[in-house]
């Protein structure tokens, strides 16, 4: 409930150490406390405590596959989806990872496969929807993902998940505001708070605000989430400090924003609330830093932060961000003079958007 992972965390180590046979304290610590702070090793070596425990706690699979897909283990991920479903498990997870995978080695057939069983699984009609949205933005087309984007929502909607349909609308307002659509992202946002407030939603769509030009009410969710979530791990590490150094962009203060992001480094390769949930809003402080460098005019140090965005594409996924990364690193190249890099790099750019 107040989003403080490291207590929920010691909580549960407490759990497990008073009740060494119960396995479900590994199997809880594995999901939200470790995978969405980036902790994925120790996260594995969780599942495996509960595991040996009970081999039959469906959930210790799904986060045991969802943190070897992070570390890019992908083999192992499947590997791991295999052994449930031969016990006999089901699980959304176990069609969520194939998935990933398939989309991370670009095999369409198995991605089409997979996307069409998840549409007739019950729960993830939405979600595989959601998803789709995401990958069509990321690769340019956006006319299509605008066209798709109202499903998962309606669907989010008739189950009565208000919070889940926005979180999903939040996403396109991230996308249009990354591509330079404003008013569009605006819009979006808006119809996202409308839809369902929760932290993740207020977050996301205050990110599309402050990108957008809705500086006012962004810096008014950000100022309620401080409010609201003083000890929220995600908020305070993450979401906070991203937004305060858009806003210091936006006031050409590109220092200010370095220093904002300090505090984020501890949780850099974190997926965060809205990136567990939502599947967007990974490494956004990242690539925030990123941003500001370039704004400093340091191009050397602004490469180094896409750079590490696409060196994690097993944890960006089919996020949109994954393509503005390569326009910025290839801009930050050119600006560093290495111009053999950057041309390369915008090929790779060119490559992804090859049917925008």
């Amino acid at each position: 409930v107040t989003g403080n992972l490291d207590r929920e965390r010691q909580t549960l180590e407490t759990w497990a150490e008073s009740y060494p046979r119960d396995p479900r304290a590994h199997s809880l610590m594995a999901g939200l406390a470790l995978t969405s702070t980036g902790q994925h090793e120790l996260a594995i070596a969780k599942t495996e405590k509960a595991i040996a425990l009970d081999p039959d706690l469906t959930p210790s699979y799904g986060s045991r596959a969802f943190n070897q897909l992070f570390l890019n283990r992908l083999d192992d991920a499947l590997l791991t989806v295999r052994r449930a479903t031969e016990r006999g498990l089901q699980s959304p997870d176990f069609l969520l990872v194939p998935y990933f995978v398939a989309f991370l080695k670009g095999d369409d057939e198995e991605l089409r496969r997979t996307g069409t069983v998840a549409r007739k699984t019950p729960g993830l009609e939405d979600v595989i929807s959601h998803l789709e949205t995401l990958a069509l933005a990321r690769s340019g087309r956006l006319q299509d993902a605008g066209r798709m984007s109202a499903v998962p929502v309606e669907i989010a909607q008739r189950s009565g998940r208000r919070e889940r349909a926005g979180l999903f609308e939040a996403g396109r307002a991230v996308w249009e505001a990354f591509y330079g659509n404003a008013a569009a992202a605006r819009q979006s946002a808006s119809k996202a708070l409308a839809l369902g407030r929760g932290r993740h939603v207020d977050y996301a769509a205050a990110f599309a605000l402050a990108l957008s030009g809705g500086l006012p009410q962004s810096r008014a969710l950000a100022e309620d989430l401080g409010r609201e979530f003083p000890e929220d791990t995600s908020v305070q590490f993450m979401y906070l400090p991203t937004l305060r150094a858009l806003f210091s962009l936006s006031a050409d203060d590109p220092a200010a924003a370095i220093q904002a992001l300090q505090i984020t480094s501890r949780y850099d390769l974190a997926l965060g609330g809205v990136g567990f949930i939502g599947r967007f809003g990974g490494l956004y402080p990242i690539y925030v830093r990123g941003v500001a460098y370039l704004a400093a005019r340091q191009p050397t140090e602004a490469a180094a932060e896409f750079q590490r965005i696409l060196d994690h594409r097993s944890i960006v996924l089919v996020d949109p961000m994954d393509a503005m990364a390569r326009l910025q690193l290839a801009r930050a190249l050119a600006l560093a003079g290495d111009t053999a890099k950057a041309k390369s790099t915008y090929n790779d750019l060119l490559e992804l958007w090859k049917n925008a």
